[in-house]
């Protein structure tokens, strides 16, 4: 598998000149597997350069697109990229949504409503290529093509989903919103689950100890609680995301030397802090 960061940050994008190195767009990432078409994990607004990406060579080749989307949840720094995919624009192109299911609504209905007049000043029915949404519970497991993918549900404010997807012998594990215990030691079995033996866990690390005990409630991990649970897990490397869109490169580089010192007492996990624009390979132990 290939992954590439096109937005890593979280809650909002954001732009200055103190941020450029890790990037400012939020929650979206490729993954590419051999023979399959790319798959797409939540649609934040890295998602406009990750379709003008696609799109270069299909254009030259004359072909519309195909390609799968994961999404862990239905905030908007997960799916503000969504109106500006600019494969969307073009006739036969398709996109396969899974994500979860709303209470008393569909996945396409709650994402229809948030592409229409007055938020936005089109509807989602007006693009020309299609999408097709697939509605998925708490417990869900399933393949797309040779990809195999367990989707559970996983703490946070409102449904979210962390997914853990396989393919080519290579295991990832996506949690890029988890709710931390407020003692920040106990970890979910349904996380655990996602996270065992993978090769690489993209992990919610949005505050920073001094600010995870003012919001502790509000939806996300430390870069601490992240080595955690991926030592827990047995994973092979752990890649810190969504990053809050207050912290600059400094601080950024900071939380990773802190969360590597963490992780050097126990010498089993590798520890990055996930950059837009950076593309590498997973491979399987």
């Amino acid at each position: 598998m290939r992954i590439t960061y096109f937005g890593v940050r979280g809650s909002c994008p954001t732009s200055s000149g103190q941020q450029r190195r890790y990037g400012g767009n939020t929650s979206c990432v490729l993954v590419e597997v051999d023979g399959e078409p790319p798959l797409i994990l939540d649609m934040g607004t890295g998602l406009r350069a990750l379709g003008h990406q696609l799109n270069a060579p299909l254009i030259e080749a004359g072909k519309p697109m195909r390609a799968n989307a994961l999404l862990t949840h239905l905030h908007y720094d997960h799916i503000l990229g969504t109106p500006f995919f600019p494969p969307m624009r073009d006739p036969g192109a398709l996109l396969e949504i899974y994500g979860p299911g709303q209470d008393g609504e569909t996945l396409q209905a709650t994402m229809a409503g948030m592409v229409k007049p007055p938020f936005f000043p089109v509807h989602m029915s007006d693009f020309r290529g299609e999408l097709r949404y697939h509605d998925l519970g708490p417990d869900t497991e399933f393949s797309i093509g040779g990809i195999s993918v367990m989707a559970r549900s996983i703490p946070h404010v409102g449904t979210t989903l962390g997914f853990r997807i396989e393919a080519g012998g290579a295991t990832i594990a996506y949690l890029p919103d988890h709710q931390a215990p407020v003692d920040r030691a106990m970890v979910a079995d349904v996380v655990l689950d996602l996270c065992r033996d993978a090769d690489l866990v993209i992990h919610d690390a949005q505050y920073t100890e001094e600010e995870f005990v003012e919001l502790f409630d509000w939806g996300h991990s430390t870069p601490a609680y992240a080595v955690h649970v991926a030592t827990e897990a047995g994973a092979a490397r752990l890649d810190l995301f969504h990053h809050d869109p207050g912290h600059t490169d400094r601080q950024l580089d900071t939380m990773l030397r802190s969360a590597r010192k963490i992780a050097q007492t126990t010498g089993k996990v590798e520890v990055n802090a996930a950059k837009e624009g950076v593309s590498f390979e997973v491979r399987g132990r």
